[in-house]
């Protein structure tokens, strides 16, 4: 068959395609179900890998290949789509298939929606009067999610943002290595596809991913930059929130709004270990979240405090040029190997990915599958499970033996001394599932020391550890994380009663009705709020679209019935998060003897949802103004 130059485009980029991502687009562009039968069935693979080849012989690889290279060529020249929307039931059927294992038949309209055959945000214009505007704090990923949308709905909105550009965390932390460990075409937003470089980008690529949406979606001359929020306060008469500002010139500005939507974020403001002489310190000292665009580590004598998800991405990055590097760690984690980690989107595949969407989709779908519900079940105790004390079930000890092995493997011959220092005790995604960039094998380098201590004392340039030893540095990094139980921390929020948000939640015992409203805060929603974080893996961000999708929801229907005020009913909101805290009982981040940043002193999971995110995309469908305390616009009561 000769190809012109456009088909050879075509054809190069499906020769290192994904088979059975391939084999959904054959289905639904032909309408043949052959291929979800023998012998082209993909063979499930362990680990988190893409599978590429479906484990499918040489053969039938090149059967799958032709037959989709011939029907995307003839979807380019305008045959129709066979199937452009298949039903939910054979959208399970060929998940099922695609991903070598049964997927349970209530994920049709979910992935469905994933797909674009269910509207995921009703994007349609509504009537909004003149002066009814919302505020949305941050200009995140949450908030930029929420300022599309509302622009999209037609609303008034402004964004208030206390750094000069968009991107929040993205933003701000820029330390060697500083990446995502979700795959970015999974970590990004369903609505907003992108040409990603990497499968897993690092903090420049997605920042430029996060300006760009900005800009696409035209919502940059909606954002107040350089100015914070210091207070919010409820004006039950008015039925607005009263919004003080500081703007750049360090002047105050009140103003009004509606509704105000917090998306303030939970990594912020980083943590400072309580270590004696920690000010004495006379060398170069830093924060992961503070580090200096200038730093210069050529040839120092580098110490880290810490070795959660920033040391494990900075180590690696920084190991070869330093003199030496001297870690200190706090508890041991986990670390999941992927094949694509770091690596480049073959340029053939970033061209399908661009110009197929239905390859796209399904590509998006299958990392969804692989990275979100799948291994939800493995978090779950089992009574009956005999070796409690290392795993939760026999699906949580297939993990745990699996991610053994590979550590094993990376560490090579100097397993037999690390092992016992670097493999956890506590079962898989007991804490955050860290991605491996190198870790293992770093641990290998002479001019790396991991000390299991930890830091006592510190003059002006040793750290003395617990057992009196002692070790000089020149640069002391903090990897100590951020204040993330407290989920407001960058202002107060007064509500309707005259009480503190920050009193209400205990300071580090937040709670919310589906993780984005409270009682006592009429028309405030909260992004990225109490119990929403996916433990078991996956990308924040469509947890976030399913929030502002209902948020969007509850803001349409205030219009619509003509409401100035939608609050939560005490009720509601307490049962909710009885649900919550009953379901985590079972689950792995209340295991005995678990340290993490998920719970607080009182041993409540306060970050982490319980919830699959096909339960939670139930749950945020549709909102029901039965479950809240509503009042007419005040307007119409003086009426």
């Amino acid at each position: 068959m000769t190809l012109s130059p456009d088909e050879q485009i075509f054809s190069d980029a499906i020769e290192v395609a994904n088979i059975p991502t391939l084999l959904m687009v054959l289905v639904q562009l032909t309408g043949e179900f052959q291929w979800l039968e023998e012998p082209y069935l993909p063979k499930r693979q362990p680990g988190l890998g893409d599978n590429d080849t479906g484990g499918l012989e040489q053969r039938h690889q090149q059967e799958v290949r032709e037959a989709a290279l011939e029907a995307i060529l003839a979807w380019r020249d305008g045959r129709p789509i066979a199937l452009p929307e298949p039903d939910f039931d054979l959208i399970v059927r060929m998940l099922s298939v695609s991903m070598a294992e049964p997927v349970p038949s209530e994920y049709g309209q979910f992935t469905a929606a994933q797909l674009g055959q269910v509207k995921f945000l009703d994007h349609q214009t509504i009537s909004s009067p003149a002066d009814f505007n919302v505020m949305v704090i941050g200009a995140g990923v949450s908030g930029l999610c929420a300022a599309i949308n509302l622009q999209m709905l037609g609303i008034n909105f402004q964004v208030v943002e206390r750094n000069s550009t968009v991107g929040g965390v993205w933003w701000e932390n820029h330390y060697p290595g500083a990446g995502v460990d979700t795959p970015n075409h999974l970590y990004s937003y369903s609505f907003a596809p992108y040409d990603w470089q990497q499968y897993f980008c690092l903090r420049d690529e997605l920042h430029e991913y996060l300006e760009h949406v900005c800009d696409s979606f035209e919502v940059r001359d909606a954002i107040r930059f350089e100015t914070t929020v210091e207070e919010i306060e409820y004006q039950n008469q008015k039925q607005k929130w009263l919004v003080t500002l500081r703007l750049p010139d360090g002047s105050q500005e009140q103003t009004e709004a509606n509704v105000v939507i917090s998306a303030a974020g939970i990594f912020n403001p980083p943590v400072f270990p309580d270590i004696e002489g920690l000010e004495d310190w006379e060398g170069e000292k830093w924060h992961t979240a503070r580090w200096p665009k200038d730093a210069d580590l050529q040839d120092k004598k580098v110490a880290i405090i810490g070795n959660g998800a920033s040391c494990m991405q900075i180590g690696p990055e920084i190991q070869n040029e330093v003199e030496s590097l001297t870690i200190f760690q706090k508890s041991v984690h986990w670390a999941a190997p992927f094949d694509q980690f770091r690596k480049e989107v073959p340029d053939p595949l970033r061209f399908l990915l661009r110009e197929v969407p239905l390859y796209r989709n399904w590509y998006r779908v299958r990392l969804g599958w692989t990275f979100n519900d799948r291994i939800h079940s493995a978090l779950h105790k089992d009574p009956d499970w005999e070796h409690s004390e290392r795993s939760l079930n026999a699906q949580n000890d297939a993990h745990r033996a699996y991610f053994t092995d590979y550590v094993v493997n990376e560490l090579g011959d100097d397993a037999p001394e690390l092992l016992d220092r670097v493999l956890p005790t506590y079962p898989p995604f007991g804490k955050r599932m860290l991605m491996d960039n190198g870790w293992y094998r770093m641990l290998r380098n002479p001019k790396v020391q991991l000390v299991d201590e930890h830091v006592s004392k510190i003059d002006s340039t040793s750290l003395t550890t617990t057992d009196g030893n002692e070790y000089e540095a020149d640069v002391l990094v903090l990897a100590t994380g951020f204040d993330v139980l407290n989920f407001i921390t960058t202002y107060e929020a007064q509500g309707r009663s005259g009480a503190s948000l920050m009193n209400q939640w205990e300071q580090d015992n937040a709670k919310a009705y589906l993780g984005t409203v409270v009682p006592d805060f009429p028309n405030f929603f909260t992004l990225y709020g109490p119990n929403l974080q996916p433990g078991h893996g996956g990308s924040l961000i469509f947890v976030v679209e399913m929030q502002v999708r209902y948020i969007m929801d509850v803001i349409q229907k205030m219009l619509d019935q003509n409401l100035g005020a939608v609050e939560i009913r005490q009720d509601i909101h307490d049962s909710y998060n009885e649900d919550v805290d009953r379901a985590h009982t079972q689950m792995v981040w209340t295991h005995p003897g678990m340290e993490s940043y998920y719970r607080n002193d009182r041993g409540r999971i306060v970050v982490n949802s319980p919830w699959r995110n096909v339960d939670f995309y139930a749950m945020t469908r549709e909102a029901n103004l039965s479950e809240y305390l509503t009042e007419p616009v005040a307007e119409l009561v003086a009426d």
